[in-house]
């Protein structure tokens, strides 16, 4: 079985999240694919085979599997255009279904998913509080012109967005804590704390502890989610990008088009770097 190693959405020659990639005639056993997610070590492998005229596929973490990963469908959609060719694929989901498409240009390999639709809902008093405490934040830490949201685009995440990028750099938190309320809410995939340098860029960090990692240096799905926030606020029409994993050693760059639409799948752009 050959396994894919492939950074997604790379800035250049470096940074970008690491993900395993798995092309397959069948999808191994689940404890299989958790086996050899929990061997890759990163934050994400994906598994995929071919299914009618698309593709099944599951995601996993070293410590569960996910519902959907969006810098792990960058990877695979790079590595489908590897082997067969630039184009569209159609992804079949454990519970949603998707595309991904991927081009070939002077930098090398390109991917866009279009992600799951997608909602958000403000975050509960009790919830924000115990975030915050786990995060050593307070309430005046928080950006007003983006208040605490629980958000989905095919995984649930929450976003926080701090007033100080100061603030962001210094992120710290207790692992063991943060897990189990992310397991007890149905947090399935990340925290995100955002610092919105101006109106169309954020600086991100993503905290994975309910998957085993402590920090993502690049969040597809995240990206995703917080596109669709953006539309649920009023936003119209338009791109944004997002910059992650600066404070990892690990720059990478998302690229987001949001329709406009409520609840609509967002477009998420990255490119990979063979690893």
């Amino acid at each position: 079985m050959q396994i894919e190693r492939i950074a997604a959405f790379a800035l250049k020659d470096q940074g970008g999240n690491p993900a395993g990639v798995v092309i397959g005639d069948s999808l191994p056993a689940r404890a299989e694919m958790q086996r050899i997610a929990r061997e890759v070590g990163y934050s994400e492998t994906a598994f995929a085979a071919r299914e009618g005229d698309g593709w099944q596929v599951r995601y996993f973490a070293p410590d569960a599997e996910m519902p959907f990963c969006g810098h792990a469908t960058i990877a695979l959609g790079c590595a489908l255009g590897q082997r067969f060719g630039a184009g569209r694929y159609d992804l079949q989901l454990s519970a949603a279904r998707i595309s991904v498409e991927s081009v070939l240009g002077d930098a090398g390999w390109q991917a866009t998913l279009t992600s799951p639709a997608t909602w958000s809902k403000p975050i509960p008093d009790a919830l924000l509080a115990e975030l915050l405490t786990i995060f050593g934040l307070v309430a005046g830490d928080l950006d007003p012109s983006l208040p605490p949201h629980l958000v989905h685009a095919g995984a649930n995440h929450a976003v926080l967005t701090l007033r100080s990028r100061e603030k962001l750099a210094a992120m710290a938190y207790d692992f063991d804590a943060l897990r189990g309320l992310m397991l007890r809410e149905g947090l399935n995939a990340t925290i995100s704390l955002l610092f919105r340098e101006d109106a169309d860029t954020f600086i991100a960090r993503n905290a994975f502890a309910v998957g085993g990692v402590i920090e993502d240096p690049a969040t597809g799905a995240a990206a995703a989610a917080l596109g669709g926030l953006l539309v649920d606020l009023g936003r119209g029409a338009g791109s944004f990008s997002i910059r992650q994993g600066e404070d990892m050693g690990a720059p990478s760059l998302l690229h987001v088009s949001v329709t406009g639409q409520k609840g609509a799948g967002v477009r998420v752009s990255g490119a990979a770097r063979m690893l």
